[in-house]
């Protein structure tokens, strides 16, 4: 998945209410880009690191640039707009490109169900029951190579997985996708530590036959797609 223009490289000043962000392009103007992210960002808004913008020429946008990445500078990114990882697999779904998934030729995402809730992606296919897909974009990293969700408590997180249990009692299938969006993490894991209902939830939802999925993320300022499974831990 390219992004829409080419992404430029600036310096993070400071990450504010929530969705905004200063930043300083390399000759030295100063900007505020739109930050698609509400969690905590944990570990990925340091001032003084060195982020990936993505510029716009939308007059309906007031922001004209958007934050996209954050640069590691040692070969490695963390992509940190909560939009992807559900336009990502939408065209690695449509590809067929996800071995667990491939046996499902039809793709709706964003459909309702469980307490006004969308699920974010339900597949159909013939003589199999349906599979509801639940996606989390996961970028902490406290430890090397250790990913983990969540960085922040999620409420909706776990209003999710009771949803997914319900759904498995009613004889379909549910299944949690986290897909990583860093390039230096070796396995999945909760952050039990952070959100402790959520992990407590997850548990039950995996006792009741909720399935567990995680992917990496290739990922360079020049685009962003899935890549490989990785392991998840518990």
């Amino acid at each position: 998945m390219n992004f829409s223009a080419p992404l430029v490289p600036a310096t993070l000043l400071r990450r504010y209410k929530r969705f905004l962000a200063d930043a300083r392009l390399e000759d030295g103007t100063e900007i505020t880009a739109h930050c698609a992210n509400p969690g905590s960002m944990l570990g990925l808004k340091d001032e003084g690191i060195r982020i990936w913008l993505e510029p716009n020429d939308d007059p309906k946008k007031k922001l004209k640039y958007g934050w996209r990445l954050v640069d590691h500078e040692n070969g490695h990114f963390t992509g940190v707009d909560t939009s992807v990882p559900n336009r990502a697999l939408k065209q690695a779904l449509l590809a067929h490109e996800i071995p667990e998934l491939s046996d499902y030729p039809n793709i709706r995402p964003e459909v309702k169900y469980g307490e006004n809730s969308r699920i974010d992606f339900l597949l159909h296919g013939e003589n199999r029951p349906d599979l509801y897909v639940e996606v989390k974009s996961v970028t902490l990293s406290r430890q090397i190579g250790k990913a983990e969700f969540p960085d922040s408590v999620t409420a909706r997180g776990t209003k999710h997985l009771n949803e997914l249990i319900e759904v498995v009692a009613q004889g379909k299938r549910a299944m949690m996708f986290y897909l990583v969006q860093r390039t230096d993490a070796k396995f999945v894991t909760l952050a039990d530590d952070i959100d402790p209902t959520y992990a407590k939830t997850f548990d039950k939802a995996v006792a009741a036959g909720v399935e567990v999925i995680a992917y990496e993320c290739r990922i360079s300022p020049t685009d962003i797609s899935i890549g490989h499974p990785l392991p998840f831990q518990r």
